[in-house]
């Protein structure tokens, strides 16, 4: 086993070199300031062996002479990740830091000044092998399962210009178009299609057609444009037939939507006013109702969403690294079972308006508060929607991959050894004893690091504490 007096100076096992910070492959922790630098340990010997000063073995110590400190302020910052130090390595910290007082009380590890050195341990008290796998960066956090957003149907304007056509024919006022009583509402929770009934007015169906935007003028035999394209679209899809679907309204566009006034129980006018139907991209749930039947057509009629389950993540803006649109995603349901999902949407940072003055002082901790509620709306679309179960509405949590490495070397993090000469070596033990191997570290995820370095190989047994 390489003994003090004969190895380089390295400090024990778990021996803490200060903070540490994120990185990514082929960088490493520089141990005098805790900033990322890369690795100079090329022309470096398998077996790190000190440079032996006069007077005896250079003490071991945690976190450097600090010579060189602020040296590395610009190294600090190549392939830096934004986010703040991972759950690992806050562990890691700690456990270095623990160690280094541990062999402090002991001294099996640094010298007295004189050139004696206690003896050395004879091996490390716990073995891990290296390991060849892949190794996913993740994040766990909560999300909302339910609909999504709800938007609000409103009865059309009870008072406003008349509209008109393109050709200059004249249309109904909007008076007109809202006047009636409600007769018919449906039930919160139901799926609206199609051609299905939002609500009736009078008994007349007021139904639902699929477009981008909503009816806004009166349309007539002679009418042109992107209007009359979604209405003769939407009509030929509920099979009504007999006319082009373009942009211009022709008298075979007016016979198509007297039949369909008709099946609506509705005058049959061959002409379509605002008030005559509701527009929306998609098929609509129903999430509340905001009137009742018997009273007047106007106002807040009622709520609805998409039809489909989605996931709704207040995120933390420092893990804004971690999702773009397409990043995979696993829910954790509350009876435990998973489902995958997806990335769709991301909104943007948002701060609560109602954290301001919350203290009462309106000093810098008001501040403080307010930064740290920055969140970033992201939706999750899931597609096995059986999955989900009969759940409507749960807390979930969601474990967000950003980045996957594979067929790569790890070892606990817990395997690292802090460098006094900056950098990271592990402890591995062969027949003969122990020696300590310099190593360039890459991703950090679940409790191990990524490895990489002469004489680590799958299978190569390291020290690590007990």
């Amino acid at each position: 086993m390489t003994t003090p007096d004969d190895s380089e100076s390295l400090p024990a096992r778990g021996e803490s070199s200060g903070a540490l910070e994120r990185h990514g492959s082929g960088e490493v922790a520089n141990a005098r300031t805790g900033v990322l630098t890369t690795s100079g340990d090329g022309e470096r010997p398998e077996t790190a062996v000190a440079e032996r000063p006069e007077g005896g073995v250079r003490e071991l110590a945690a976190g450097g002479d600090g010579d060189d400190e602020g040296t590395d302020d610009e190294a600090s910052h190549r392939g830096r990740r934004h986010r703040p130090l991972r759950t690992s390595l806050v562990v890691l910290a700690a456990i270095t830091v623990a160690a280094a007082a541990g062999i402090a009380a002991t001294g099996s590890l640094g010298g007295d000044g004189g050139g004696s050195a206690s003896a050395a341990p004879s091996g490390p008290p716990a073995t891990a092998k290296v390991q060849r796998t892949t190794l996913t960066d993740s994040e766990t956090v909560d999300g909302n399962l339910g609909y999504g957003d709800a938007t609000t149907v409103q009865a059309p304007a009870a008072s406003g210009s008349t509209a008109s056509g393109q050709n200059g024919q004249g249309g109904a006022s909007g008076a007109e178009a809202s006047s009636g009583t409600i007769t018919w509402l449906p039930e919160e929770g139901k799926v609206v299609r199609r051609g299905d009934p939002v609500y009736r007015v009078d008994q007349r169906q007021v139904p639902l057609l699929y477009g981008s935007f909503p009816l806004y003028r009166t349309l007539q035999d002679g009418s042109e444009g992107a209007d009359v394209t979604m209405l003769e679209k939407n009509l030929r899809a509920l099979g009504y037939t007999g006319f082009t679907a373009d942009d211009t309204y022709t008298s075979d566009t007016a016979d198509a939507v007297k039949e369909w006034q008709d099946d609506l129980n509705r005058k049959q006018t061959g002409t379509v006013r605002p008030g005559d139907a509701v527009v929306a991209d998609g098929a609509r749930r129903v999430a509340d109702l905001k009137t009742t039947t018997g009273a007047a057509l106007t106002g807040n009629v009622l709520t609805w969403t998409g039809t489909e389950r989605t996931v709704g993540v207040d995120l933390d803006v420092q893990f804004e690294d971690l999702v773009e649109k397409g990043t995979k995603a696993t829910v954790k349901l509350p009876d435990n079972s998973t489902v995958q999902a997806e990335v769709t949407d991301i909104g943007t940072p948002t701060t609560p308006q109602d954290n301001s003055g919350d203290s009462g002082s309106g000093g810098d901790s008001g501040n403080d508060n307010s930064n740290n509620d920055v969140t970033l709306p992201v939706e999750l679309t899931v597609k096995d929607q059986k999955g989900l179960g009969r759940y409507q509405a749960a807390a979930v949590d969601v474990t967000l991959k950003a980045e996957s490495r594979k067929d790569v070397l790890v070892v606990p993090v817990n395997a690292l050894v802090a460098r006094r000469g900056g950098g990271y070596a592990v402890e591995v033990v062969t027949a003969d004893g122990t020696k300590y191997v310099p190593v360039k570290l890459g991703m950090f995820a679940d409790g191990k690091v990524e490895v990489s370095g002469t004489g680590i190989k799958e299978g190569t047994v390291v020290g690590v504490p007990k």
